[in-house]
């Protein structure tokens, strides 16, 4: 087994200044190889951060992060107030899937002798489920069960029926003009966004847009900076790409650009959820959203506005987007309709600055070349017949119910275990846990329990959160609303009095 010093000696002997990659690039991918070839064994728990920057003569965000994303490609696991020790099981060894009797010596061939991409570590260390019917407290659903499907179904039998053979044929990246339009038009009176139909193009929901954003405006080996905690969907993303991620901490106004490094002509762009932060609930205030402008544009950096669910504000008018108070054209701004309409209805769109429209679009010919026509077409419809709004009107009742049911039933049965607040947008809510236990530990024992409560912490990448669960209560009707909360406590009443 290596020992501390010598997994310093063995990388600081590879590392190397000069060839221009990066010194993240070059330490996660030296931690990595020395686990994989047995150089650093199972249960090794690595240099605290700070004495490893030391012995390296690096910085110690550096190390903080290449610790950050091993432990998301699964290399590590982190142990709160213990270190960080190289996992029983690496990505490599998990790769097989279903038991199937041992390769032979003369056949059997190592996954990493195998000619993949680097991307796939990172995307091997990730993991995303979606049960068939969405569980108690599941996030990113939607209230399926008050969709018009009658009404959807009437549209797209109508235009199946009558749509131009030419609609079979393959069509525009940019997506149809009619949709382009309503989405303008709507973007326009509800979120304050200035744009013209030419400025929108569709993608297959907000995932794409990060991964074709990625594509199109970094470079491997660039930086981001992006909110701490934040969605693992654009961490994911980013992290595919081969881009440098610099996490910032959120407090009460939003992203803390204080926390940023002097990055001037270093960092590509920065990604923030300014109207509804995920997972933290906070509104960046306006002060803060103007400072962030001013920082992109002295920077010549973009900003990549994520609007996810902003739509659903149930105190007064939803709080406008940011891309509205731009006038450097430095806002890509990039919204759903799976959160908003239906998760399985993969439309999105981008709303983009002139310059950047046509390579967007050469981009995602290359990549989907476009989403689904007749989907397009009826969502059209849907929009330009004033279903859309009214449906968001419905949704904002329903909503703004389901989660003072989900408060009033957690006051009633869990007041002694988590705190939480009604907030006033949103799908979710966060349980702050009392006394400062280990969320983790709770949110395994709930899902033995047929629960799904995620701890915040999983959405944090170096700055610390308050311990807590996060409850998402849109796709749960009053009965599992109940029901999830009755089992939730009874998983914390198994696990701390037993």
């Amino acid at each position: 087994m290596a020992g501390k010093g010598i997994i310093a000696t063995s990388l600081l002997t590879n590392l190397d200044r000069a060839t221009g990659i990066p010194i993240y690039h070059q330490l996660c991918n030296g931690l990595r190889e020395m686990i994989r070839d047995g150089r650093i064994v199972s249960g090794t728990r690595l240099p605290p951060s700070r004495l490893f920057a030391s012995e390296l003569k690096i910085s110690r965000n550096t190390v903080l992060i290449v610790y950050e994303q091993l432990i998301a490609e699964g290399y590590l696991i982190g142990r709160r107030g213990d270190g960080t020790y190289v996992a029983e099981k690496i990505p490599d060894g998990l790769l097989q899937v279903g038991a199937k009797a041992p390769a032979s010596s003369s056949t059997a061939v190592k996954s990493t002798e195998r000619n993949v991409s680097s991307r796939f570590d990172v995307l091997d260390g990730l993991s995303i489920e979606f049960p068939e019917r969405p569980r108690a407290f599941q996030t990113g659903t939607t209230a399926i069960d008050e969709f018009p499907i009658e009404l959807w179904t009437k549209i797209l039998s109508h235009r199946l029926r009558r749509m131009p053979r030419n609609f079979l044929d393959y069509r525009s990246p940019y997506g149809y003009l009619p949709l382009r339009e309503a989405i303008s038009a709507h973007l326009g009176s509800a979120r304050g966004v200035r744009c013209d139909p030419d400025q929108v193009i569709i993608v297959s929901g907000s995932q794409q847009a990060l991964d074709v954003t990625s594509r199109v405006l970094f470079d491997r080996g660039d930086s981001i900076m992006i909110e701490d905690p934040c969605y693992s969907g654009a961490r994911a993303a980013f992290l595919c790409a081969g881009i440098h991620l610099i996490p910032l901490p959120i407090d009460a106004e939003g992203i803390d650009l204080t926390w940023a490094p002097d990055v001037v002509g270093k960092v590509k762009a920065i990604y923030v959820t300014p109207s509804h932060q995920f997972p933290t609930g906070v509104v960046m205030s306006l002060s803060r959203r103007r400072e962030l402008l001013k920082w992109a544009d002295k920077n010549s950096a973009w900003i990549i506005e994520d609007d996810y669910d902003a739509e659903f504000r149930y105190d007064g008018k939803p709080i406008s987007a940011m891309q509205g108070l731009d006038y450097s054209g430095r806002v890509i701004y990039l919204g759903t309709f799976s959160k908003v309409l239906f998760p399985s209805l993969r439309i999105g769109y981008l709303v983009l600055p002139h310059d950047l429209i046509a390579k967007f679009a050469r981009a995602l010919a290359f990549m989907t070349l476009h989403t689904s026509y007749l989907e397009q077409v009826a969502l059209s419809d849907f929009m330009h017949q004033g279903h859309f709004a009214k449906h968001i009107r419905k949704m904002r009742v329903v909503y703004s119910e389901r989660q003072h049911l989900l408060v009033d039933e957690i006051n009633a049965h869990l007041s002694e275990y988590i705190d939480v607040e009604p907030e006033s947008a949103g799908v979710h809510l966060i349980g702050h846990l009392k006394e400062r236990r280990d969320a983790a530990t709770f949110s395994r024992h709930a899902f033995e329990k047929g629960v799904v409560a995620t701890p915040t912490s999983t959405f944090s990448i170096q700055h610390a959160v308050p311990p807590g669960l996060l409850l998402g209560y849109s796709g749960l009707n009053g009965y599992e609303i109940r029901t999830g909360v009755r089992r939730l406590k009874a998983a914390f009443d198994e696990l701390l009095n037993t």
